[in-house]
């Protein structure tokens, strides 16, 4: 397992990689030990270009732990335009189990890979900002960054 951590203007973030590709990014309240690859050091790079807003989509592979069902919702996240915010219902929809918009919401609020996998992109659906495992307030800054360019 590789690691490595950038400052953000959300605080520090956490890249962790295996050799397939990138299993986690988040926020973390103190960094550790680095063991960097090329793999993490790309995917800092394209998360710093992304603070700075030169980068509107992420260009990484991707080796996120979980069931079928969560690696199916994961990818309909990486769907959403930068930007652009959509409900459970819709994620529900995109991965054609429209009756799944509970287990969607379990699914998105277990992704690993924050950022690059769009979860803070997913609003409730009368237009309110839901739970981000990094808190609302970095959800709220995520999409005003976004809206911003």
């Amino acid at each position: 397992m590789y690691t490595q951590y950038i400052d953000s203007p959300l605080g520090p973030v956490k890249i962790a990689a295996s050799a397939a590709g990138i299993s986690e990014i988040r926020f973390v309240s103190q960094t550790a030990v680095e063991h960097r690859s090329a793999l993490t050091e790309q995917a800092a790079q394209q998360l710093s270009d992304y603070f700075g807003g030169s980068l509107t989509h992420f260009s990484l592979p991707l080796d996120a732990a979980g069931t079928d069902f969560q690696r199916k919702v994961w990818q309909a996240l990486c769907r959403v335009p930068f930007g652009t915010t959509c409900s459970y219902a819709t994620i529900a929809g995109d991965i054609n189990n429209v009756k799944a918009v509970r287990a969607v919401g379990a699914a998105n609020g277990r992704n690993p890979i924050a950022i690059v996998v769009p979860c803070h992109r997913v609003i409730g659906a009368n237009g309110t900002l839901t739970g981000y495992a990094g808190g609302l307030d970095k959800k709220a800054w995520l999409l005003k960054h976004e809206q911003r360019r």
